[in-house]
């Protein structure tokens, strides 16, 4: 999880602090559509697994918690902070 939220920080220079684990990302334009493709290369790389974008939903990328349980508790021991 670390490297997904390193991703965004790197996507939000401006982005102070932590992002809460409930936090929609989409919603707070933490993630738009000119990176969404990028994001989901990313999650590919971390979890080692392909992604059928014709399987998911947006919402399985709204939220820090939702992307873990989705695509990365396969991926090993990452953790999401409580935030």
């Amino acid at each position: 999880m670390e490297q997904v939220v390193a991703w965004l920080h790197e996507k939000n220079p401006g982005l102070d602090g932590e992002i809460r684990s409930d936090e929609d990302l989409i919603e707070a334009r933490l993630i738009d559509s000119m990176d969404f493709l990028e994001f989901i290369d990313l999650l590919e790389e971390i979890s080692g697994d392909t992604i059928d974008l014709q399987e998911v939903t947006i919402d399985d990328f709204r939220t820090l918690a939702r992307v873990q349980e989705r695509f990365l508790n396969s991926a090993g021991p990452a953790e999401v902070p409580a935030g």
